[in-house]
């Protein structure tokens, strides 16, 4: 599923008035209508109701005023609060306008601050609001007088209901402009925009529901949106068909490169992570000095014992790493490594060496920051799994700069590393090198523990390992990975859940997607060994 950005939406409506020929009154009366319907699912009781309009001039505040009539025909008390002159609207905006005015519905004009606090009795009866004042156009700081607007529906702790994104909200950033609605429910049109699925925005949010407003589906192939949703069809794109007569085999040979003093632990999830999702086998590369502690922790994996230097890997694990490597379908460093020079300089040695597709997470990636050149010398696909913290040290700024753009850090990222990059969090990103941007929605708040990215390092190695491509690996497993955390906040409650938990849930997950994929006749080829 497409999302699109605030420009993209702008240039497929310009180009579908324009080009296409529909009307833009025609656009607004489809999504004032598509709206209203789903405000009267949200709010099925609202005869009777005073529902308050607030309307911006512009094409949001349009929009508000074909719900007004729409709503006022399903019985609601409609009022509508007009932040503006009258005479300042143009357009379909006050086209729509007019026709409000000859239904006689209450309209009352409240272009500045004095004028709002008059309405303040008025204002206080109203049972929900609907925000219909700024759009998605919205690029610098609410202005004094709509914050002191927002402020006020805010504090009503009515329900509100916003018209295509709630009001302050930044539509490719999901981060509020100063001040923001918080909506119990939106109505987009078209498409979700950015903001509607990246935090705080999706909290801002609320229900969202996408109207079809009618933009043809050739204008969204020549706009080439380039942000898109996992869904479940999706992700399970990413699965590899196994045949009844398969073997370990024919299933890929992995090898980890993880683990440190006081971290086995997470070269053990990554390993165990990786057979979950069928790896046929799984060899795991530890310091000599931590060998014993791993060996007692994984069954089903192999283990191999390096030359380390105080219970780190340094240089001389090189030689016994190039000769592990032979025979395998894919690597995952990091999880768990540690950051000493030594292991440093074994890092940037090793990197060029690797002829499988590579999978990097955690400490490697420490490793690498102030070093991002090596990866663009790599001649293998690699898959980068940070969490914001590690994104702002490998590319050198704050994690706030991370953060407040999610979308364009994780962007900037893969094209410029040349490297599909798994930027974690709330609403995970994965972005590629060709700059397409995937948002994952599965997951909760319960995930935030130890040990959950160790365990998605071994899910999207588990699945390169078995043939998937790097790109459909990283989605799949992203998805997998969230949705095994939603089916353990739903059975063991919301959090206090552990990763292992996680990585137990994953064959469950895979069943579930293996039928979706059968369900989607989907093919996939890997050539066998």
């Amino acid at each position: 599923m497409d999302i699109v950005s605030a420009e993209e939406m702008r240039e497929m409506d310009r180009q579908t008035i324009e080009t296409f020929g529909l009307p833009g009154r025609l656009l607004m009366e489809t999504a004032g209508r598509g709206a209203a319907a789903f405000f009267l699912e949200v709010f099925p009781q609202c005869a009777g109701k005073a529902v308050g309009i607030v309307a911006g001039r512009g094409n949001n505040g349009g929009d508000g005023f074909v719900m007004a009539r729409c709503l006022a025909e399903a019985g609601a008390e409609i009022t509508v609060f007009l932040l503006s002159k009258k005479s300042r609207l143009r357009g379909d905006a006050a086209t729509n306008f007019r026709l409000l005015e000859n239904m006689g519905l209450p309209i009352v004009e409240v272009p500045d601050g004095e004028a709002l606090r008059q309405q303040t009795p008025l204002l206080a009866v109203q049972d929900i609001w609907i925000d219909a004042v700024l759009g998605t156009g919205l690029r610098s700081t609410v202005s004094p007088f709509f914050a002191e607007v927002i402020a006020l529906i805010n504090r009503s702790e009515k329900p509100v209901f916003s018209v295509d994104i709630p009001s302050g909200l930044h539509a490719d950033t999901g981060m509020p402009c100063g001040a923001c609605i918080h909506a119990a429910a939106t109505a987009t049109f078209a498409f979700a925009k950015i903001g509607h699925l990246l935090y705080p925005g999706a909290n801002h949010t609320g229900r969202l529901n996408i109207v079809d407003i009618g933009i043809p589906d050739h204008i969204r192939r020549r706009i080439g949106p380039k942000q898109h949703l996992i869904t479940q069809a999706l992700a399970a794109r990413g699965l590899v068909p196994r045949r009844p007569d398969a073997h370990k085999g024919r299933t890929g040979h992995l090898l980890v490169v993880a683990g440190a003093p006081g971290k086995t632990g997470a070269a053990a999830m990554a390993t165990g992570a990786a057979l979950r999702m069928g790896a046929g086998c799984v060899t795991a590369a530890v310091a000599a000095g931590i060998h014993t502690v791993l060996d007692s922790l994984v069954i089903e994996a192999m283990t191999l014992p390096l030359p380390d230097c105080g219970g780190i890997l340094g240089p001389d694990a090189l030689p016994a790493l190039q000769k592990a490597l032979s025979g395998k379908q894919c690597a995952a460093l990091g999880p768990g490594l540690g950051t000493a020079s030594e292991t440093r300089k074994l890092l940037h040695r090793l990197l060029p060496e690797i002829p499988v597709p590579l999978v990097l997470d955690a400490d490697a990636l420490n490793c690498l920051a102030g070093h991002t050149d090596l990866l663009k010398t790599l001649k293998v696909p690699v898959v980068l799994t940070p969490h914001p913290g590690e994104m702002a040290r490998l590319m050198d700024v704050s994690v706030d700069e991370i953060q407040q753009d999610r979308i364009n850090a994780a962007r900037r990222a893969a094209v410029s590393l040349s490297c599909h990059v798994v930027l974690k969090g709330a609403c995970t990103v994965v972005a590629h090198p060709d700059g397409h941007v995937y948002l994952n929605r599965t997951g909760n708040a319960g995930m935030a523990t130890g040990g959950m990215g160790d365990v998605l390092t071994g899910m999207v190695a588990g699945l390169i390992t078995q043939g998937a491509a790097p790109d459909a690996a990283a989605r799949t497993a992203v998805y997998l990975h969230g949705a095994a955390g939603d089916a353990l906040s739903t059975h063991r409650g919301p959090y206090g859940y552990l990763a292992t938990e996680v990585m137990d849930q994953l064959p469950l997950q895979l069943e579930t997607l293996t039928t979706a994929a059968e369900r989607h006749q989907w093919t996939c080829t890997r050539p066998t060994p």
